[in-house]
């Protein structure tokens, strides 16, 4: 029995969940349609096409995985897995492969490792989340999801306006903590890293659990965002040693490559811990979610689905796949 006949069966004794996770995994289908209907289907038509598995149903299969918003060095990974295994298993035809399929899929993202989406925080301290990303990604309101959970969780928590570039961001994320319930700390009169040091003194003050600090998102000038943030990461460093504890880079899954090259240059200027993925409901490029673990090493952490503070979601391999290939 392969990987994902296990997560099937895992999946489908609803009766058996918690009503909470039921959700989750309908949240993941219906998120994933879109994907599911550029992807999936086109994949089952190529099944009926070619009965017998030959180097045509290769070539169009890599294709149809480039044009899935999956890396060309990747799909010619997952092509190369393919071609071996069904040598090795004697595979011959698309009912055999499809599985294996799937099973390389999952195995692509996981890579031999364990691989966490919970945020790195820890009872009786400080912890400091950091988000990073350009405009438009829907930063500023994955902030405040995440914000409104950690709250509802019991936690104290602070959002620090870090992002005096953009206008009204302030404003923006005031508004948000006053919805969720949350302390804040911002103006735009100061530069970002005196914003972040008054910002957490405050916090310590006030015995804050969790800081989530926003940032500008100026990618196109690289050498100034830089330094800006290596500005912020050394008030955290002198102000709270030992706290900072993540920091995430949000992604709009829409743009596809474009979303794994923001990614890759983000990675060149911070330490990126985890990626946040928004409006996978309104893109048929949830390939990037297969991808960019590969291309970047950075797992991600939670993927958005919609508007409202629970359709942010802390990620899930075995969900994404089980929602993606349920009726394959």
């Amino acid at each position: 029995m392969g990987l994902f006949s296990k997560i099937k069966n895992i999946f489908n004794k609803k009766e058996k969940k918690a009503a909470k996770e039921v959700e989750e995994i309908k949240t993941y289908e219906k998120g994933l349609e879109k994907t599911k209907k550029e992807f999936v289907n086109k994949l089952n038509i190529l099944g009926i096409k070619y009965t017998k598995i030959n180097d045509d149903f290769f070539d169009e299969l890599e294709e149809l995985l480039i044009m899935s918003d999956i890396s060309v060095e990747t799909v010619m990974f997952m092509i190369d897995k393919l071609k071996k295994r069904c040598k090795e298993e004697h595979i011959d035809n698309f009912d055999e492969l499809k599985e294996v399929i799937v099973d390389e899929l999952l195995l692509l993202y996981v890579d031999g490792e364990v691989v966490s989406s919970s945020l790195n925080i820890k009872s009786g301290e400080l912890n400091i989340l950091l988000f990073v990303g350009v405009n438009g990604v829907g930063k500023t309101t994955s902030i405040a999801k995440i914000a409104s959970k950690l709250v509802k969780e019991g936690k104290r928590v602070m959002l620090i306006a870090g992002d005096t570039f953009r206008a009204g961001a302030v404003d923006q994320l005031s508004i948000w903590a006053d919805r969720v319930g949350c302390e804040f700390y911002g103006t735009d009169s100061k530069d970002p890293s005196s914003v972040v040091y008054d910002g957490l003194e405050k916090a310590k003050k006030d015995n804050i659990d969790v800081v989530l600090i926003d940032t500008a998102g100026r990618l196109q000038n690289k050498v100034n965002l830089m330094k800006e943030l290596e500005k912020i990461n050394k008030v955290i460093n002198n102000l709270c040693e030992g706290s900072l504890k993540e920091t995430l880079l949000v992604i709009d899954a829409s743009t596809g490559q474009n979303g794994i090259d923001q990614a890759k240059s983000f990675k060149e200027i911070t330490n990126i811990t985890g990626l946040i993925l928004t409006k996978m409901d309104g893109t048929a490029k949830g390939g990037i979610v297969l991808s960019i673990k590969k291309d970047t090493g950075i797992p991600v952490k939670f993927v958005g689905f919609g508007e409202k503070a629970e359709d942010l979601m802390s990620f899930d391999i075995e969900k994404y796949i089980y929602g993606l290939f349920k009726e394959f």
